[in-house]
């Protein structure tokens, strides 16, 4: 069964950093491209960065490029979001999705990242 399981949020001050991992088991990992998404309270998920399959393409939101960078590891079924330069407005919960699935178990439970001083 596919699993999704991020780790590393928390609470950290403006202009600090963190790095967001995302476990992923029950399922071929190195055949999937896969997101990162953010919720704000009362609003709709927002897709801010998607990784290939090889780790070589990704994609970043302007909210937060050059702050935020995506990497994945295949033989370890994880995949990474090293936060830089954080800012209040980065408060979110922090999800990692299987691209193309539509399902929930395709999704993490979520993580929450705090950003203020």
């Amino acid at each position: 069964q596919v699993q999704l399981v991020e780790s590393g949020g928390g609470l950290v001050q403006p202009g600090g950093s963190l790095m967001l991992s995302c476990a992923a088991s029950g399922f071929d990992f190195s055949s999937f491209a896969m997101n990162w998404w953010r919720q704000y309270p009362g609003k709709d998920r927002e897709l801010i960065a998607r990784i290939s399959t090889s780790g070589i393409t990704t994609t970043i939101s302007n909210s937060v490029k050059r702050r935020f960078t995506l990497a994945r590891d295949n033989a370890k079924n994880t995949m990474y979001l090293q936060m830089d330069s954080l800012k209040p407005e980065d408060t979110a919960v922090y999800y990692c999705h299987r691209s193309g699935c539509g399902l929930p178990l395709c999704w993490g439970q979520g993580t929450q990242v705090t950003v203020s001083s």
